[in-house]
C-alpha cells in the first residue's frame, strides 16, 4: 500500500485489498444476509475485498450456510475455516487474522447489528494516510442507532472509560465491533484472549506500540439485537473485560 496521501480523489493510489474477518457462531438465520451486504457494500475505487469466515464450531446450520458462499457469490474471494472446537470470538479472530492477505483488515460480526455500508468511512482515514488504526463508534454517530438496553450501554461506557484510564486513549466505544488495522500493525501483535476479552486486549496492545500509532474514531450505525433475537454477550463478559483491561495494562 502506498504511503502517500490519496488527496482529494479519495481513491487508492495503488491497488489495496481489504480483508474482512467474520467470526461466526450459531448465526444460521442472519449469516448469508450479512455476507450479501458485505459483498454489495461500496468500496473506494482501487480497493478489492477478501472475505474470511471462521466458523467457531457452530451447532446449528451455520456451517452449511458458509459452505454455500462460493456458489452464491462466485466472483468473491473467500477463505473458510471450520474450527473443530468452540474457543470463542477472540480465538476465531486470531485464526482469521492469520488467513488475511489484505493490506487492511476489518472485523465484521456475523449478525446484522453493524452495517457494511460504513466500510468507506472506516477505511478512508487509513487510505488517506492519516491513520494506522480506525475504531468505529456507536456513541459519536449521527447514524441510526437502535434503542435497547440502558444498563448495557452504561456498561459499555464504563468499560471504555476504564480502558482509557489505562491506555491513555480517549476512545468513546472500545467495545465496538468495527475496528480496522493496517496489516503490519496486526503482525506486531500476539493475541491471547479467546473470547470477548479480544476488545480490551487489542485496544491495550495497539496503544502500547511505539512509535505511537495514529488511531482514529468514526461514527457508525448500530442495529442492536435483543437477547430474544440472539444477542450473546452478558454481564459475565463485562466482568471478564474488566479483568482483561487490568491484565493487559501491565503485561503482554
Amino acid at each position: 500500500m502506498s504511503d502517500e496521501p490519496v488527496g482529494g480523489s479519495a481513491a487508492a493510489a495503488t491497488p489495496i485489498k481489504l480483508s474482512i474477518v467474520i467470526p461466526v457462531y450459531n448465526e444460521e438465520a442472519t449469516f448469508q444476509e450479512l455476507v450479501r451486504r458485505v459483498v454489495h457494500a461500496a468500496l473506494l475505487p482501487g480497493i478489492t475485498r477478501q472475505i474470511i469466515c471462521v466458523n467457531d464450531c457452530s451447532t446449528d446450520g451455520t456451517a452449511a450456510k458458509i459452505d454455500e458462499l462460493a456458489s452464491l457469490f462466485p466472483a468473491e474471494e473467500f477463505k473458510i475455516l471450520h474450527k473443530k472446537v468452540n474457543e470463542g470470538k477472540g480465538a476465531a479472530l486470531r485464526d482469521g487474522f492469520k488467513l488475511a492477505t489484505g493490506d487492511l483488515v476489518i472485523v465484521q460480526d456475523a449478525d446484522l447489528e453493524y452495517d457494511p455500508d460504513d466500510y468507506i468511512k472506516l477505511i478512508l482515514p487509513i487510505v488517506e494516510n492519516r491513520a494506522d488504526v480506525v475504531f468505529g463508534s456507536r456513541f459519536m454517530s449521527g447514524e441510526p442507532h437502535r434503542v435497547l438496553y440502558f444498563w448495557h450501554t452504561l456498561g459499555n461506557r464504563f468499560l471504555t472509560n476504564l480502558s482509557n484510564m489505562f491506555t491513555n486513549l480517549n476512545l468513546t466505544d472500545m467495545e465496538v465491533c468495527y475496528k480496522v488495522f493496517r496489516k503490519p500493525v496486526l503482525d506486531q501483535i500476539t493475541l491471547k484472549c479467546d473470547r470477548f476479552g479480544f476488545e480490551p486486549e487489542i485496544t491495550a496492545k495497539v496503544a502500547k506500540i511505539r512509535p505511537r500509532l495514529r488511531i482514529f474514531e468514526v461514527g457508525v450505525a448500530y442495529y442492536g439485537r435483543s437477547y430474544e433475537e440472539g444477542k450473546k454477550i452478558t454481564w459475565k463478559d463485562g466482568v471478564k473485560a474488566i479483568l482483561a483491561i487490568i491484565r493487559f495494562a501491565f503485561s503482554d
